[in-house]
């Protein structure tokens, strides 16, 4: 399944094979999860969601280095 993450600092795409958490796929596209808010159809969701098919994802930085 295609995941899509994209917003103002990111437009990352991954395939995975199997159902996959949220944080999980953030970890794999390289996105730090305790720095981003994802949501879908202004939706908020929360890391522990189970993705099992392919979906865009609006991803809001909250927080940077510095």
């Amino acid at each position: 399944m295609l995941i899509r993450f994209h917003g103002r600092d990111y437009d990352i795409s991954h395939n995975f094979e199997n159902k996959v958490k949220l944080r999980d796929a953030l970890v794999e596209c390289q996105i730090l999860p305790s720095t981003v808010v994802v949501s879908y159809q202004d939706q908020i969701l929360p890391l522990s969601t189970v993705i099992s098919n392919d979906i865009e994802l609006l991803v809001t930085t909250v927080s940077s280095g510095g």
